[in-house]
């Protein structure tokens, strides 16, 4: 076992646990904090498999901005921690749905194939220009339309936090 397979899965239990800790923490501060150590996760492994410019990216709008955006929200919206409200039958929903996904994920991780690549981007091309100029080239020409709808989205959200908190405070 060499130190990478060691590393990948020291990353993967601490990926684990902390993205438990996103759905079991009862204070939604703390379950935010474990996001953006999921987050940071995530990021170790886009650096793992050489793409740094997905890295950083992770990093810089997830564990940054949308983070930020989170934690305003939660501190806007003065959720409030209500352990008891919970009935069985959430708990016991929860788990079905839980188990059911995990036992999926073993399916397809034992049963699926890997697919080779498909298009043009190669890897001496993405070794020639580099990550960065092939995904914003991509993402400004192709995908523009999807781009902008997605701008516009987060904007309408942030509008609508504010108006909501606005009606409750007054």
């Amino acid at each position: 076992m060499d130190i990478s397979s060691v590393f990948f899965a020291l990353v993967t239990v601490v990926a684990i646990v902390s993205a438990l800790m996103v759905v079991t923490c009862k204070n939604p501060i703390n379950s935010a904090l474990s996001l953006v150590l999921t987050f940071f996760c995530l990021a170790t492994y886009y650096a793992m498999l050489n793409a740094p410019f997905m890295a950083a990216v992770q990093i810089i709008v997830y564990a940054g901005a949308i983070m930020v955006l989170i934690v305003f929200t939660i501190m806007l919206l003065n959720i409030r921690v209500d352990a008891n409200k919970k009935g069985s039958h959430q708990i016991a929903l929860g788990s079905v749905i839980g188990i059911a996904t995990l036992l999926l994920s073993g399916l397809f991780l034992t049963r699926g194939k890997v697919s080779q690549p498909v298009g043009q981007i190669t890897s001496e091309l993405i070794n020639s220009k580099g990550h960065t100029e092939l995904i914003g080239k991509v993402m400004f020409t192709d995908f523009l339309l999807p781009f902008e709808v997605t701008s516009i989205l987060l904007l309408v959200a942030i509008v609508g936090a504010v108006i909501l908190a606005k009606r409750k405070l007054s």
